[in-house]
């Protein structure tokens, strides 16, 4: 009689630790299958975020394919897009990133609507303008009046644009430079010959930003996505960036022009391919820009 009791126990403890295995075995399936969903989820809003950036600055291109005067705002904005989505492509793919993305993607987007809406209107002007022309002399003379009412525009809009108290840069040029033993500097497209690479901008006037001692953040990636320079970390909050170097300089709320270097990783030679150069204020990506070595 004990023993049949003894047996049923043991099957009770036997069915109870049977039904907690199956239970736990069916909610680590679930956690997996969300986990696997939300990775999917995340890998496909990334593509369409790449998708959008790309629909974006093809609009671009085409704004300034027909445009016979090189608009400079079109310009900067179209090579701004391609390092954000150059930045987009190497990160990491998760909410927070995708966040910041969309935003700077917003962003571009409420910027390219005014740009391409300025754009059309002057495109409307020119039309009207040629179409009253009725000789070469005239041609020529109402051209020179559209270039400056193009200029003149151009300028009002990067004003209102650098309205906000931050720093911008404008030209942002990078290269390769041989260094001579005299000191002197001798530009170079060879990356065997490659001593540093050279990082030149000019700091936008605005009068806005308080005077005084400035930084930003030079980001150099090589043809292998890696940060050249130094490649310290500094956080912004939940944010991070790797930068290859921190320019600093006295602003006094004029335009200044920088320029620096950036070495290579372990004084290695610089390789053959595509650099990036990022400048951030901050957290903020204030412009971009790419050249190649051979």
């Amino acid at each position: 009689m004990e023993q049949n009791t003894s047996n049923n126990g043991l099957k009770v403890a036997l069915g109870i630790a049977l039904v907690l295995f199956l239970g736990t075995a069916f909610y680590t399936f679930d956690l997996m299958k969300k986990k696997n969903e939300t990775e999917a989820q995340l890998k496909e809003e990334k593509q369409l975020v790449m998708t959008d950036l790309s629909n974006m600055a093809k609009q671009y291109d085409q704004a300034i394919s027909e445009n016979d005067i090189a608009n400079n705002n079109l310009i900067e904005a179209r090579g701004r897009i391609q390092g954000l989505m150059d930045s987009l492509e190497i990160s990491e793919t998760n909410v927070k990133s995708l966040w910041k993305y969309k935003q700077q993607y917003l962003n571009m987007q409420k910027e390219m609507n005014a740009l391409l809406a300025e754009n059309d209107k002057l495109k409307s002007e020119n039309n009207m303008l040629a179409t009253s022309l009725d000789s070469t002399r005239t041609r020529l003379e109402e051209r020179n009046v559209f270039t400056d009412s193009l200029l003149v525009q151009n300028t009002a809009l990067a004003e209102v644009m650098e309205s906000a108290a931050v720093l911008n840069t404008v030209g942002l040029k990078g290269f390769g430079v041989i260094e001579r033993n005299s000191g002197k500097l001798i530009p170079t497209e060879r990356a065997r010959r490659t001593d540093k690479l050279r990082v030149c901008f000019t700091i936008a006037q605005n009068n806005l930003v308080q005077s005084g001692d400035q930084e930003l953040y030079i980001q150099v990636i090589d043809p292998n996505n890696n940060v050249l320079g130094v490649n310290e970390q500094v956080i912004f909050g939940e944010k991070s960036l790797n930068y290859s170097m921190i320019s600093r300089f006295n602003y006094e709320s004029t335009s200044l022009d920088v320029c620096e270097f950036v070495t290579s990783r372990d004084d290695e030679k610089f390789g053959e391919g595509r650099y990036i150069v990022n400048v951030f204020n901050a957290k903020s990506l204030v412009s971009s820009t790419e050249f190649t070595l051979k």
